[in-house]
């Protein structure tokens, strides 16, 4: 930094490089992110609270209260239960000097800008998981999560529907022809969700419903 405390380090821990970025203070400098080049992230907030969390299979934004905001997984993890959600770019400053962009599981980038200068990170991984690694539990989706995804593949299926009458006139042809499979693995793995045993029965209910609808 300006002052000339350590803002940015890059150190290695076993077999992996591990970024640090820490608050501007000579002395118990409080971490503000760490990227590990095995896959695993976290920015924190001012007060700690964790603001960003990223594993092999995706990632999950939170507010300073602890409520996710966004979650997303990234397109190779094939093997991430539930949805894929696809990521949209997130950009955020750490501080006045320090600023992090995600773009993609390989496209994450630190920037420092002191003093007319700038320095840059690539700290962006391409991990993929595979049969032999063990993958943490999934993150539960929210109810407003579940129920939009719902909502999203009954509608693709009304305009499946739609697109079968517009093709096919006549009831018995279309009666013959089977959703997409993508629709299908969706409204599989929606439903798959549904058999969580800490969800409501009432919102159980309600999102299989509007799949099934």
């Amino acid at each position: 930094y300006p002052s000339g405390n350590l803002a940015i380090m890059v150190v290695r821990e076993k077999n992996q490089l591990v970024c640090i970025a820490q608050e501007d203070k000579p002395s118990q400098a409080h971490i503000q992110a760490v990227f590990r080049s095995g896959g695993r992230s976290t920015c924190y907030y001012p007060n700690g609270a964790v603001r960003i969390n990223m594993n092999i299979q995706g990632g999950q934004y939170f507010d300073q209260a602890g409520s996710r905001l966004r979650r997303w997984t990234w397109p190779n993890s094939s093997m991430s239960p539930g949805p894929q959600v696809p990521l949209s770019p997130i950009f955020i400053s750490l501080n006045h000097h320090v600023g992090v962009r995600i773009l993609g599981q390989d496209k994450i980038t630190v920037s420092f800008l002191a003093m007319g200068q700038q320095a840059k990170f690539n700290v962006g991984t391409k991990v993929q998981a595979s049969d032999g690694v063990q993958l943490p539990p999934p993150a539960q989706l929210g109810r407003d999560e579940l129920l939009l995804l719902a909502f999203r593949v009954r509608i693709l299926r009304l305009l499946d529907r739609l697109h079968g009458c517009l093709n096919f006139p006549s009831n018995e042809q279309r009666d013959r022809i089977k959703p997409p499979a993508y629709l299908i693995t969706q409204t599989s793995k929606i439903l798959q969700l549904c058999t969580a045993p800490d969800m409501s029965d009432e919102l159980r209910s309600s999102v299989t419903a509007k799949v099934k609808a």
